[in-house]
This record gives structure tokens, sequence and C-alpha cells, in this order.
């Protein structure tokens, strides 16, 4: 399940990419009732982008930011309850990171869902059902 982390230059200090990523895939886990399931832990992937100040934009205007994108099955991220919290906290991970500069309504976190059988788990397109099944293995 790849997370997407897009931040402009600046935003986190250099080096602590690789720590957002660790707190924010933890996050994720939490939230969903499934911190030490390896099985999960290895199917979530990662890949960070830091853009220069002059290529992200709000409202046509250049500004900083910093972008927390999910693509998931549609079962993730999907109570109400679970958003509002693993929102929230992944908010507070990029602000806390910053050293509590990067402004809380700078930061954007979203999720992506897919369609039931169109995702790649271990190695081949599974359901919903199927990935559910290979979660609970742990």
């Amino acid at each position: 399940m790849p997370l997407t982390l897009t931040l402009t230059e600046g935003v986190l200090p250099l080096g602590t990419e690789k720590l957002a990523v660790a707190q924010i895939t933890d996050a994720f886990l939490k939230h969903h009732g499934l911190t030490g399931n390896e099985t999960m832990r290895a199917n979530i992937t990662a890949n960070v982008h830091v853009l220069p100040r002059d290529a992200t934009f709000s409202g046509g205007r250049n500004f900083a930011g910093a972008w927390v994108e999910w693509k998931v099955p549609s079962f993730a991220l999907a109570e109400r309850k679970v958003q509002q919290g693993f929102f929230a906290e992944a908010t507070s991970i990029i602000h806390d990171l910053s050293g509590g500069v990067q402004p809380k309504e700078h930061i954007y976190v979203n999720v992506v869902h897919a369609v039931d059988g169109g995702w790649n788990f271990n190695g081949q397109a599974m359901t919903n059902g199927e990935i559910v099944a290979e979660i609970t293995k742990g």
C-alpha cells in the first residue's frame, strides 16, 4: 500500500524524511489495529518527493506545503474514526518534524481507494477478501 510523501523543500529538515515515513507508517498500522502485523508492514511502501519552492502552489501562487497520500484497497482508511485519528496524527507528525514551523493548514492528507480486485499484494492481484485473509495471518 503505497504512501507518497511530497514536500516543498525546507518544510522538513534535510534527512528527517525517513523518520516521517516511519512514523506515518506506524500511525497507519496503529489506527487500523495492525501494530506488529508484519504481513501488513511488509506491504506498506513509500516514496518521497521533495520539490523546489517554485514548484508547489496553493491558489495558483507559490507556497510551502506537505502532502501525505495513500493508495489503498477500499477497506483501508474507510472508517470515519480511523480517518479522523490517522489524518490528525499524520498532520501532527509533519508539523512536529518541521519544528512546529510548517502550518497545519498547509499539510494535506488524502486517500485514493482502488477498486476491489485491482490491487497487487504479495506479487499477485487480490480481492479485498484475499488481502484481509493474508493480513489475518499476521
